[in-house]
C-alpha cells in the first residue's frame, strides 16, 4: 500500500502503485500533490481520509526528492529483523544488488552502455527514519500475540517520508507499506509476512 498525503486538505490518499508513488515523493517539494491532481482518479478534498494516521502500523520518515529508480532498476526497502532501521538496495539489470554508490560506480564500470540512462546521481541510498513509538507499541503487541500462540512471529513494515523529518507526518508526507513482493528480502525475519497492531475498529488474527 502506497498513501500521499494532499497539501490542501491533509487526509491521506492510497496511491495504486509503487511507481505512481515514487514520481510523487521524486517532485513533491517543488510540486506538491493534492486531491484532484488527477480528475480520472476521482479524488476530492471533500471525501474521507483513506487511512489514518495511527499506531496500527510502523511507520518510518522518508526524505522527499529520491530520483525514480532508473530504467530496469528497483529500488527496495528492507526491515531489519529487530526493527531498529531500514536498509536500502537497488536491484540491477544484471540481477545482482547495489548497496552503495560504490557498488553502482563498479556495475557502470562493467557495463559502460548503461551510463547514459542510468547515471549514479539517480541512485539514492538514504534510508528512512523510523518513528520509534509505533515500533514500540507494534512489537509489545506482537511480542504477546507470539507468547500466546507459541511460535516465533515475523514482521514486515510501513514507511513514510516527509520534508522536514519531524516524528509525526503532517504536511507533504508520504507513506509506503512494504506488503508487496518487491519490498519483502529473504535476508531478515521482516521478509516474509506482514503484521500490524490492534486497533480500536479491531487487530489481527
Amino acid at each position: 500500500m502506497y498513501v500521499v498525503m494532499c497539501y490542501r486538505c491533509k487526509k491521506w490518499r492510497v496511491i495504486p502503485t509503487k511507481e505512481e508513488f515514487e514520481a510523487i515523493r521524486e517532485r513533491e517539494e517543488e510540486d506538491p500533490w493534492f486531491c484532484g491532481r488527477d480528475p480520472g482518479a476521482g479524488r476530492s478534498c471533500e471525501q474521507p481520509e483513506d487511512i489514518p494516521y495511527d499506531r496500527s502500523r510502523i511507520w518510518a520518515m522518508d526524505r522527499l526528492g529520491i530520483p525514480r529508480p532508473p530504467p530496469e532498476t528497483e529500488r527496495v526497502l528492507i526491515m531489519r529483523g529487530d526493527l531498529s532501521k531500514m536498509d536500502t538496495y537497488y536491484l540491477m539489470p544484471n540481477g545482482k544488488q547495489a548497496r552503495s554508490v560504490a557498488d553502482v560506480e563498479r556495475f557502470l564500470k562493467e557495463n559502460p552502455g548503461y551510463r547514459a540512462t542510468m547515471p549514479a546521481s539517480r541512485f539514492s541510498f538514504a534510508t528512512p527514519k523510523i518513528v520509534r513509538e509505533t515500533v514500540e507499541e507494534c512489537s509489545q503487541w506482537r511480542a504477546v500475540k507470539a507468547d500466546q500462540r507459541g511460535i516465533s512471529e515475523k514482521s514486515s513494515l510501513s514507511w513514510a517520508a516527509m520534508a522536514d523529518q519531524r516524528e509525526r507526518p503532517e504536511e507533504n508526507s508520504l507513506l509506503g507499506d512494504a506488503r508487496t513482493q518487491s519490498e519483502r528480502s529473504e535476508e531478515t525475519d521482516a521478509s516474509d509476512s506482514d503484521y500490524c497492531c490492534p486497533s480500536s475498529s479491531g487487530g489481527c488474527d
